[in-house]
């Protein structure tokens, strides 16, 4: 009989690590590009770091809540067990623990207060309400097909550019083209999930993008928004950053794995085929943003 699992595991399972890239890529990066700039602060850095973890596992609470209420989520569910769907945390427990996170999230931007006061607020607390509303409120974001712009936006340019803000006081064209690949790397994790879910979540009406325009976009957003990533160092290269030679081999060592995604993404016939690429997808995220990071503090 196999047995039930510990309460810290559902709960670490509960928070999604394989999505937390998402999280820390984008502070990675801004950091990097302020380092650059002799602009660094240590405390707006882990500020900004605490803030996006925290907005992205209550997000991911608050998916596993929603999810199931709607009927998206099942027992019989072919990716990674829900912890509500599965029966291991009641409803109430997980709608709980989604306020507190969000809360703890707007606590931990407050500390962000003194580098970019009330603009910095704004951006905080839109970004909470956001993480919200992606599958709560009377319209969802993830349900009427804007989840990617959701990521794109508030994990790549919003998440890139106010980190970068909190140091500098500023944000340029560097930091919004950095934002530009990681959020373009940051939907794909997204697309994954939902080319995995495409069946089920046709059933109860949830309109994401593959769902409404279908397996074959979804592959061509997947290899676009890849492209777009690999096209950021020659960017900023051709911009003054560091040199375009090594820009030119960064892009060149990223676009290895990439080509080996894009096929798995072709030949997945089953649901259960993308759990694998999912953990890989969110890996070469954290990959894209150390290298980047690197190049840029190196530069």
């Amino acid at each position: 009989m196999e047995r039930p699992p510990s309460t810290p595991s559902v709960w670490l399972a509960a928070a999604r690590p394989r999505t937390l890239p998402a999280a820390v890529a984008p502070v990675l990066v801004g950091s990097a590009l302020a380092w650059r700039e002799n602009h660094f602060v240590t405390p707006a850095a882990l500020g900004c770091l605490a803030f996006a973890l925290l907005v992205q596992i209550g997000t991911n609470f608050a998916n596993d809540y929603y999810d199931f209420m709607k009927g998206a989520d099942t027992p019989t569910r072919t990716g990674p067990r829900r912890a509500v769907a599965a029966g291991l945390v009641r409803p109430a427990v997980m709608r709980a623990a989604m306020l507190a996170t969000f809360a703890a999230a707007f606590l931990a931007g407050l500390t962000l207060w003194p580098y970019g006061g009330w603009p910095l607020l704004v951006v905080g607390v839109t970004s909470i309400f956001c993480g919200y509303a992606y599958t709560g409120g009377p319209w969802p974001l993830g349900y009427h097909g804007l989840g990617e712009v959701f990521v794109f936006v508030f994990f790549g340019l919003v998440a890139v550019g106010a980190t970068f803000f909190v140091q500098t006081h500023r944000v340029g064209t560097d930091a919004l083209l950095l934002g530009i690949g990681v959020g373009a790397l940051a939907t794909n994790i997204l697309l994954v999930n939902n080319y995995r879910d495409a069946a089920t979540d046709a059933l109860v009406r949830k309109r994401t993008l593959v769902v409404r325009y279908g397996r074959r976009l979804a592959r061509l957003q997947f290899g676009l928004a890849h492209l777009l990533a690999l096209a950021v160092p020659p960017m900023l290269a051709a911009r003054g950053v560091g040199r375009a030679g090594w820009a030119w081999l960064l892009a060149a060592a990223l676009a290895v794995p990439v080509s080996g995604q894009i096929a798995a993404l072709r030949r997945a016939r089953a649901p259960e085929e993308l759990n694998g690429l999912l953990g890989r997808v969110a890996s070469h995220l954290a990959l894209y943003a150390a290298a980047l990071a690197l190049w840029l503090m190196l530069a």
